[in-house]
């Protein structure tokens, strides 16, 4: 069964085939970070427009890679929601008139949905697992007891950690995205040199907070001077920040993973291609004798392959016909 995966939910318009749900015949990706990087983040109405402009040759680059024909096509899966209202129109209109040419069922597929299953996209794990999804438009932590299975155990309150990332970098003027940009920052500074805040709520909640933190950088670059009265550099500054942030993910993780019962964990999104929070996860679960997996970096940010592994598993469940095209629209806050 050959499955054309489309994803436009933020600032990427991606196309992928996967055949069976497991085998990745072509993944497409066009970004869009030099039309944004001048306004320090995603302009929804630059997105937008910029989707419109890739939509046609990106799914057209995915099945010439593939080796199918069009006509091959047996399902589309398309990203619903949540995300940006323009842009996840564009992917989910080209997929419904799409559809409707090839007289081809299309399914909607939550983009939430897609990272907690983008493990699959590389090896098949067991579940139940718990998914930490790190980006920079959730922080959520869920218990997955199969495909169409999820349980939301926290989220974040205010800002997602990968937003953090990218307005911290905003601040210490550096350019978007922030994330990748502080990683590599970060290996060079002391991470030790100030103790920016750790924000873990009241006892027992998994839900998060990068608000007080946020504030607390903000604050700290007025002087760039810690408590020993030493002015840090921006190499320190990145480091501590980075820490600050990898420390309550890791520890939430741990948290939910105790109280589910849990022995595996997946953590998935684009913060989870940073390395710090990979390294930091697998000593500390390990030393609690809990499996850690993450997708490989290119199935962490927005990607149509998880798209369409999971709508194939979504269809296998409840087959979808024709007419479900007409009924399908953008959800920008579309719930898991």
């Amino acid at each position: 069964m050959y499955v054309l995966g489309i994803e436009t939910s933020c600032d990427e318009t991606a196309a992928s085939v996967v055949k069976d749900g497991e085998h990745i015949l072509s993944n497409v990706i066009a970004g869009q970070s030099e039309i944004h990087s001048r306004y320090g983040g995603v302009v929804p109405e630059l997105a937008g427009r910029a989707h419109i402009d890739h939509i046609h040759s990106v799914v057209y680059s995915a099945v010439v890679e593939a080796n199918i024909k069009l006509s091959e096509v047996d399902l589309i899966a398309v990203t619903q929601g949540p995300g940006l209202a323009g842009s996840l129109l564009v992917g989910l209109n080209f997929a419904k008139g799409l559809a409707y040419a090839l007289k081809k069922p299309v399914i909607g597929i939550n983009h939430l949905e897609g990272h907690l299953t983008a493990i699959f996209l590389q090896e098949a794990i067991a579940f139940p697992y718990i998914a930490l999804s790190v980006s920079g438009g959730h922080t959520d932590l869920y218990r997955v007891d199969g495909f169409g299975h999820y349980k939301l155990l926290g989220q974040t309150r205010d800002d997602a950690a990968g937003e953090c990332f990218d307005k911290v970098a905003k601040m210490m003027g550096l350019p978007y995205p922030g994330g990748p940009v502080i990683e590599k920052l970060a290996r060079s500074g002391d991470s030790t040199a100030h103790p920016f805040p750790r924000s873990f709520l009241q006892k027992g909640s998994l839900d998060f907070s990068f608000s007080g933190l946020k504030t607390s950088v903000k604050n700290f670059l007025q002087t760039r001077q810690n408590e020993k009265g030493l002015k840090l550099s921006d190499a320190d500054i990145a480091a501590c920040f980075q820490t600050a942030v990898v420390d309550v993910l890791v520890a939430k993780l741990l948290s939910a993973c105790k109280q589910e019962r849990a022995c595996r964990a997946v953590i998935t999104g684009g913060v989870a291609a940073n390395s710090a929070l990979r390294q930091h996860a697998e000593n500390e679960l390990k030393r609690h004798s809990i499996d850690v997996c993450f997708p490989k970096p290119v199935f962490c940010t927005d990607n149509a392959a998880m798209i369409a592994i999971a709508g194939y598993h979504r269809y296998k469940e409840e087959p979808v016909d024709l007419k479900n095209a007409f009924e399908l629209d953008a959800l920008a806050s579309l719930a898991l």
